[in-house]
């Protein structure tokens, strides 16, 4: 997960405040539209690699579950 500057250990603890306010934000700020394009862009390339990352690691359970998800796509098809 290298594509974001500010990453930590990824867990919660270190965050203060209400759960609707991201961390490090004063409770007043309203972060603008382009802030937001801007974390959901990281967060979904950290979601993209995180995928490619499992599917190099297990790819037994990858092919698994694609099979699944196929199976499951073919299945309920009107």
């Amino acid at each position: 997960m290298t594509s974001n500057p500010k990453s930590g250990s990824g867990s919660a603890a270190g965050r203060t405040g209400p759960p609707g306010e991201a961390a490090g934000q004063t409770p007043g700020h309203h972060e603008t539209e382009t802030e937001r394009r801007k974390r959901r862009a990281v967060f979904l390339r950290e979601l993209t690699e995180a995928r490619e990352l499992r599917a190099r690691v297990q790819p037994r359970r990858t092919k698994e579950r694609r099979m699944r998800e196929a199976m499951r796509m073919r299945t309920f098809r009107i």
